[in-house]
């Protein structure tokens, strides 16, 4: 499931439910489908999809503008994802050469994100607020776009309905608190019936869009469930392209808090299997 935005992130994320509120929801969901539902509700329920431990391959390809080369890299993502706080490691399989850089984003619920990042063989650094915002190895998504959930964001409205390649969307409009996040607003034209977002369009304070996020392939994950399985991520000012698939997702996983520390970067390591 490409979680990599928290669409996500592509990407990302911390979402504050108790136990009984999750329980709530998915008794709802058993009776009502996501039309029915309050945009709260609805935001909730998408965002319920990301909860949990996840182990993740995902294929990153960068399509820049003019004549800069194409470039793929295949990357390993591991979640932690509780009601209070998140965790991403990425690290970079392939190609040969960049084999080993990984990042760790960090965020706590209300709170701004951190991260660090590992350049072999032994370079590792602390992201600043500023770098947080520089491009996730090298792609039209930057380190926040990744970590960042707009779903959790207190303010939620439906703003109407529209299609998308096909399939009637309710569009949710999500506005972070004052510093929350670089972004106005966002936009997720949500598919109703399977809890997937099919469009996202991220806003600056003048109204621009800054990205637009488009599901080119939706895919049941290793539970059932419909996520997104193919992204293209577009900057509609400099016209460059990020297609990525992580439909390649492992729920049933168990992690070591080391694995989500900075010496924990410096080990590219797939999970266990958790005991059933």
């Amino acid at each position: 499931m490409l979680k990599i935005i928290h669409l996500c992130g592509l990407c990302g994320l911390a979402v504050n439910r108790s136990v009984s509120v999750f329980s709530l929801l998915f008794s709802l969901l058993l009776s009502s489908s996501g039309a029915e539902l309050s945009p709260k509700e609805l935001a909730s329920a998408v965002a319920a999809k990301q909860e949990g431990d996840a182990y993740i391959r995902l294929r990153l390809q960068v399509k820049p503008t003019g004549s800069a080369a194409d470039e793929t890299l295949q990357i390993q993502i591991k979640e932690r994802r509780t009601k209070t706080a998140t965790d991403l490691v990425y690290q970079v399989l392939w190609p040969q050469p960049r084999k080993g850089e990984s990042v760790l984003l960090h965020q706590e619920a209300g709170r701004p994100a951190s991260g660090s990042l590992f350049t072999p063989p032994d370079k590792v650094q602390t992201l600043t607020a500023s770098q947080l915002r520089q491009p996730f190895f090298d792609s039209d998504l930057s380190y926040l776009d990744v970590i960042e959930d707009p779903l959790s964001w207190e303010s939620q409205t439906i703003t109407g309905t529209e299609v998308v390649n096909g399939v009637n969307c309710t569009v949710l409009e999500s506005k972070p608190n004052k510093g929350e996040s670089e972004y106005a607003k966002v936009r997720s034209w949500i598919d109703p019936n399977r809890l997937v977002q099919m469009r996202i369009e991220k806003y600056s304070p003048s109204g621009e869009v800054k990205m637009r996020i488009e599901t080119s392939r939706v895919s049941n994950d290793d539970k059932g469930r419909p996520i997104p399985a193919n992204l293209i991520v577009q900057d509609p000012k400099n016209g460059s392209v990020t297609e990525l698939d992580g439909s390649r997702i492992k729920h049933n996983v168990t992690f070591s808090d080391s694995e989500f520390s900075s010496e924990g970067l410096k080990q590219v390591s797939a999970p266990t299997a958790a005991a059933e």
